[in-house]
C-alpha cells in the first residue's frame, strides 16, 4: 500500500515489467543463454568451463553475428532479407579468385567485398522502398542471383594460397588472463580471430546508432507503424532504403569475415546462413512484425544458437537432423515466448488505461 493509502499495482514480470518490449525480450535471451551455458559447464564436463570454448564459438560465428545484425536492422524496420547467404558466398568466391587467379592484394579484396554488398543493398533497397515490391520476393531473387553468379565466377571449391591473405587469416588476438592448462599441464593462451573484433565493433556501433540517433529511432518507428511514422514526418521510403542498404553493406563485410575464417572459395559456402541469421535475430528478441529488436539480443541469439548445437553434439546426438530439430524447437519456443509476453503486456496496458479513464 502506498503512502496515500491506495494499493500499488505490481508490474507484470516483476522487475522486468519496467522494461520495454525490446529490452524485455533481450533480457530473456541473455538469461536463457546464461542458463544453458551453466548447464553445459556443470552437466557436460569441464570443457565448457574453459574461456576458449566460448571464444571458439565466437570465432566460428563472427560472420553470422554481422549478417544477423543486418537482418535485425531490416526486421526492425518491418522487412526481411534472405539474400545475405548468397552474397556471402559470392564475396568469398570473388575474393578468392581475385587473390589467387589475378594476383590481387588483401586491400582490393576488401573493396570488392564492400562493393558487392553495397551493390546488392542499393538495388534491393531501391526495388523495395521506391518500387514497393515485396521484400521477400526481391531478396529471394537476390539470393538466386548471387548463387548463380558465384558458380559463374568459379565452379569448383579451392583453398586460397595467397601469402598475404593467409597471414591475415592466421592472425590471432590474444586475450590476457583467460588461458587454460591442457591435460599435459601446458598453458594455452586464449585468443580470438580478427573477425570477432570486427563483429563486436559492428554490434557496438549499431547498438549506439539504434539507441541514440534519429535514424535509429526512425527504423523503429517505420517498423512499428508506417502510417504513424509518416504522420510524424519520417521519410518512410528513405528509411526502408537505408535499412536494406546497410544490410547489404553488412553482408559484404560479413562475407569477407566468413572468407577470412574458411580461407577458401566455394559455390556451396554459407548455405542456409540466411536462415541462421533470421533465427538468431528472432531468438535475440527481434520480432517479425517490426518495431522491436536489439543487436545485443541478436549477439546472444547467435551464441545461443551455436551453444545449443554444441550441447546436442556433446550429449552424443551428432546426426545433423538432431541439431536441426533442436534449433527448430528453440526457435518455436522463442516465438511463443514473444507472442505471450507482447499479448499479456498489451492486455495489462489496456486494462490500466481503462481503469484510469473510468
Amino acid at each position: 500500500m502506498s503512502k496515500t493509502g491506495t494499493l500499488t499495482r505490481k508490474k507484470p514480470f516483476g522487475l522486468l515489467g519496467n522494461l520495454s518490449d525490446t529490452n524485455l525480450l533481450t533480457s530473456i535471451t541473455v538469461i536463457v543463454f546464461v542458463i544453458m551455458y551453466l548447464f553445459a559447464i556443470f552437466g557436460l564436463g569441464e570443457g565448457f568451463s574453459k574461456p576458449q570454448t566460448l571464444f571458439n564459438i565466437m570465432n566460428a560465428n563472427a560472420a553470422l553475428i554481422i549478417l544477423s545484425c543486418g537482418l535485425t536492422l531490416v526486421m526492425i524496420s518491418g522487412g526481411i532479407d534472405i539474400s545475405v547467404g548468397g552474397v556471402t558466398a559470392l564475396v568469398s568466391m570473388c575474393c578468392a579468385v581475385h587473390l589467387d587467379y589475378h594476383d590481387g592484394n588483401v586491400f582490393t579484396a576488401m573493396l570488392i567485398a564492400l562493393g558487392i554488398g553495397l551493390a546488392f543493398g542499393l538495388v534491393q533497397g531501391y526495388l523495395i522502398a521506391y518500387l514497393e515490391i515485396q521484400p521477400f520476393i526481391v531478396t529471394l531473387a537476390g539470393m538466386f542471383f548471387a548463387r548463380g553468379l558465384t558458380t559463374i565466377v568459379h565452379t569448383q571449391p579451392f583453398n586460397v594460397e595467397h601469402a598475404g591473405f593467409k597471414a591475415l587469416k592466421d592472425t590471432r588476438i590474444p586475450v590476457p588472463g583467460l588461458g587454460s592448462y591442457n591435460r599435459h599441464g601446458a598453458y594455452i593462451g586464449a585468443h580470438v580471430e580478427i573477425g570477432v573484433i570486427v563483429a563486436l565493433l559492428i554490434v557496438a556501433l549499431m547498438f549506439f546508432a539504434l539507441k541514440w540517433t534519429k535514424q535509429g529511432r526512425n527504423f523503429y518507428a517505420v517498423g512499428g507503424n508506417r502510417q504513424s511514422a509518416l504522420m510524424l514526418g519520417v521519410n518512410v521510403r528513405r528509411t526502408t532504403f537505408t535499412a536494406h542498404l546497410l544490410c547489404g553493406l553488412l553482408a559484404g563485410i560479413g562475407g569477407f569475415v566468413y572468407f577470412m575464417h574458411v580461407g577458401s572459395g566455394s559455390p556451396s559456402h554459407a548455405s542456409g546462413e540466411e536462415m541462421n541469421a533470421i533465427a538468431s535475430s528472432i531468438i535475440g528478441g527481434t520480432m517479425l512484425t517490426g518495431g522491436v529488436g536489439n543487436v545485443i539480443g541478436t549477439l546472444f541469439g547467435v551464441l545461443s544458437l551455436s551453444l545449443i548445437k554444441s550441447i546436442v553434439s556433446s550429449i552424443g546426438l551428432d546426426q545433423a537432423w538432431w541439431k536441426d530439430i533442436t534449433v527448430a524447437a528453440m526457435l518455436c519456443l522463442f516465438l511463443i515466448i514473444q507472442s505471450i509476453i507482447v499479448a499479456y503486456r498489451k492486455r495489462v496496458n489496456l486494462s490500466s488505461a481503462a481503469k484510469k479513464s473510468g
